[in-house]
């Protein structure tokens, strides 16, 4: 149950944004006031479509600042060991090994 719903919730919110967007499409979004006055609303296109584009790009170049300057900042550490086939590496040594 646990993990049909882990694998299910993305799925939902997913569904959910997408109404969301189908909405605010048709109806437009209201000011904080809740005046439904046209002349106070704010039209999904262009501005939030702007919006997301600009959002997207500040995103994409903050992931490739850190891909192209500092490429190993994600990485596993253990990942660079250096190889020797005589010994076995702490991280899967059982604790019967030395016994």
């Amino acid at each position: 149950r646990f993990f049909s719903l882990h694998f299910l919730v993305p799925f939902i919110i997913s569904v959910f944004s997408m109404l969301h967007l189908l909405f605010l499409h048709e109806k437009g979004s209201s000011n904080p006031l809740g005046d439904m006055n046209h002349l106070n609303k704010t039209t999904f296109h262009p501005y939030s479509t702007w919006k997301d584009l600009l959002g997207l790009t500040v995103a994409l170049l903050a992931l490739m600042y850190v891909v192209y300057f500092f490429p190993n900042i994600l990485v596993d550490p253990e990942n660079y060991m250096n190889a020797n086939p005589m010994t076995t590496p702490l991280h899967i040594q059982p604790e019967w090994y030395f016994l």
